[in-house]
């Protein structure tokens, strides 16, 4: 049996879609399951939508998914590094091979010829295809055209194709997710393999860095399909091996239209900037269009790879649902090794001063506040009260919980006991606040827990967040103290 090779080829036209990222995936499971080689190409032959930084973010992407490649760029391999830009020397060769096998034509129509054609069969309410004008064109007539200064783009003949290695103009194939697809290819047209200009069309290069490079399975987006056609045809022409192809359905927002901008973040860069940990943000992304054999959602890329089988992907969209995500972002903050949640969320705290806490109590912060978040962006407001010595109060929470005659009854009894409490041993924190809880309780009939909301305000600003015990312990006693006072009037 041949290797299995995959790819994932993307333009560097912007950063790292979502969409793609999730055809990585695909790609890097199947060649995993299959003991096969992961290959990435950057396909930048649209020079003008190509740039560096893009680029660097499609590398940078993957590599903090996990999607590491077997061959590519700085990787290499028997048959590369692949950057198709690069390889422009190779294409002519081939696009030789199909003038001399008959398969292809030089085409000298000016943009205004073929737009005049557009134009006509607009008129007549006709799909547009290629008159094909130039196919039978005499040496003596190139001759004559090239003399004018015209320069030729060259032309894939259809129909010859169809007709070397078909039956009939329905052109079928067996895809690996959506079973059997077919098309008419008289609706085809002759298309352009190699500009005037000598750039080789997307549909040619991608077929010979494939036959090139070996690809075994070709897993892409359902946008992809109609290309597929017209590259089927190109393989045959060159009497090469014609890949599997595999088209995954298309990533709807959750109004089910096109995944844009409007809904939220769409490149994987840009998850990883709101706070989205990356083992979630793949686990995630792995279940649109696929769900694992025994039910359970939560898997490391390891164990998605393991179960992963390319023939149940869901032929059908999928919904992107932010909601979901937020959910599965959460379950893996909850899990994470406290050291490591540290370390990613720093980049999140890096407006206060985090020598002001070290990194043991940081790490004890991050620990007393992990729960309720979704992403760690959260974590920049949440944990904003143990830094600094002021605070900030939420709306409504001074004059409520702060202000009365009953809360500042409390904030001075609670500000007498203080050198009483014991800032070094926390559990011994949580037994004395206890005690000034039920000292309240029982004196002045006051509920326990709005005993805590003027102490949590005074400290925080807010009427929630992180253990009261935790909170005095990070703070310390004179902070404590000292926002203690300020909150008597």
């Amino acid at each position: 049996m041949d290797e299995i090779r995959v790819r994932i080829a993307p333009s560097p036209s912007g950063n790292l879609h979502i969409g793609t990222a999730r055809t990585a995936l695909f790609n890097y499971l199947f060649a995993k399951k299959n003991n096969g080689k992961y290959v990435l190409r950057i396909e930048d032959t649209d020079a003008e939508r190509t740039s560096q930084e893009y680029i660097d973010n499609i590398f940078d992407s993957l590599k903090a998914l996990g999607l590491n490649w077997d061959e590519g760029p700085d990787v290499g391999g028997e048959y590369g590094p692949y950057t198709q830009s690069e390889r422009f020397d190779i294409y002519p060769k081939y696009v030789q091979m199909l003038l001399d096998k008959g398969f292809a034509y030089e085409c000298f129509c000016t943009p205004e010829e073929l737009e005049a054609e557009k134009e006509l069969a607009t008129q007549n309410k006709q799909a547009y295809v290629y008159s094909k004008k130039c196919e039978n064109l005499t040496e003596e007539q190139k001759a004559k055209l090239k003399a004018e200064g015209r320069k030729p783009a060259v032309r894939f003949s259809v129909s010859k194709a169809q007709k070397a290695f078909h039956d009939s103009s329905i052109l079928h194939f067996e895809d690996l997710v959506k079973g059997d697809l077919h098309q008419d290819t008289d609706l085809i047209g002759d298309f352009v393999i190699l500009k005037s200009n000598g750039t080789p069309t997307y549909n040619f290069a991608v077929v010979i860095d494939d036959m090139l490079m070996k690809i075994s399975h070709i897993i892409r987006g359902e946008d992809h399909i109609s290309n597929t056609f017209k590259q089927i045809l190109i393989y045959e022409a060159l009497g090469a091996k014609v890949p599997r192809f595999g088209h995954l359905g298309m990533i709807l927002a959750p109004d089910r239209s096109k995944l844009s901008k409007r809904h939220g973040a769409t490149a994987v860069s840009e998850f990883v900037e709101k706070g989205y940990l990356t083992e979630a943000l793949l686990n995630f992304v792995a279940l649109l269009g696929w769900a694992p054999s025994d039910g359970v959602e939560i898997k490391s890329l390891e164990q998605i790879a393991q179960d992963f089988r390319i023939n149940e992907v869901s032929s059908s969209n999928s919904v992107f649902e932010y909601d979901k995500l937020n959910w599965m972002n959460g379950q893996y903050i909850k899990k994470m090794d406290i050291k490591e949640l540290t370390q990613k969320a720093k980049p999140f705290l890096s407006c206060y001063d985090l020598n002001e806490l070290g990194e043991e109590k940081l790490e004890k912060v991050i620990a007393a506040t992990r729960e309720p978040i979704t992403i760690l962006s959260d974590l920049t407001y949440d944990t904003a009260y143990f830094f600094g010595n002021d605070v900030q109060y939420e709306e409504g929470v001074k004059e409520k919980n702060i202000d009365t005659n009953i809360a500042q009854d409390i904030l001075k009894y609670f500000d007498s006991q203080l050198d009483s409490y014991d800032f070094d041993n926390e559990e011994k924190l949580h037994e004395q606040l206890a005690d000034f809880r039920t000292y309240f309780k029982e004196k002045f009939s006051i509920k326990p827990k709005e005993t805590m909301w003027t102490i949590r305000a005074a400290l925080t600003g807010r009427t929630r967040g992180a253990d009261m015990g935790v909170i005095l312990d990070v703070l310390g006693k004179d902070k404590v103290k000292y926002r203690i006072k300020k909150a008597i009037i």
